[in-house]
């Protein structure tokens, strides 16, 4: 592996790690502000990476995916350490539980709207290698945006539909205990790389026609 590779590889890591802080932050300033305190008492109303980061999501899968040998499929995301929400503290369950849920996606599509906006301005000023990182680090935080809501637990597609559905917290935690193997098996199905690809891409796309970057 050559010395460009590996430049690459850190600072796809790098972009990587504070779209998942910014995610997680997400999550746990909308509990804090409905009403739920139990995130902020664990100093997760942050955006220091360090409180948010898992062993596995975080570290141990996106070096995995990053610098893995071409053989080996690559399309996977991370995740950071789940925000933790007591419902029974927000003043509109149903409708705050969905809101926390919805947050850290939200937030993700914020900062890809706002990383096309520095594409733009980093264009104008000529500024090539910033305008790529931006542009690059804005597809990642699409790509998170919507593998987050694939309905499989603990990701948060999956809460909106535990909210639908009516299943209570027992039975959604018994499942989310092994929600992440699932995931992991989900991803390498051709159809959802496609779907998650599309939703991706497409997206940039139109968010790059909008600022009138090409």
């Amino acid at each position: 592996m050559d010395e460009r590779t590996i430049i690459d590889g850190l600072i796809y890591y790098f972009g990587l790690v504070i779209l998942l802080t910014f995610h997680e932050f997400g999550h746990a300033w909308t509990a804090w502000r409905c009403g739920d305190d139990t995130a902020k008492l664990q100093g997760r109303v942050s955006l220091n990476p360090l409180v948010h980061i898992d062993p596995v999501g975080t570290v141990l899968l996106p070096l995995i995916m990053i610098f893995a040998p071409h053989g080996v499929s690559r399309f996977m995301v991370g995740w950071a350490k789940p925000v933790p929400v007591n419902p029974y503290n927000l003043g509109n369950p149903r409708r705050d539980d969905i809101l926390v849920t919805m947050a850290g996606p939200g937030m993700n599509l914020v900062l890809a709207v706002l990383l096309m906006a520095l594409t733009k301005v980093a264009i104008l000023l000529n500024i090539g290698d910033m305008a790529n990182l931006c542009y690059d680090w804005a597809a990642l935080s699409l790509t998170l945006c919507f593998f987050n809501l694939i309905p499989i637990p603990p990701l948060d597609g999956s809460h909106v539909m535990r909210s639908v559905t009516g299943m209570t917290y027992e039975t959604y935690n018994q499942l989310a205990r092994f929600g992440f193997l699932a995931v992991i098996v989900v991803l390498q199905i051709p159809l959802v790389q496609g779907a998650l690809s599309g939703a991706t891409f497409g997206t940039r796309n139109l968010l790059a026609r909008w600022f009138g970057v090409f």
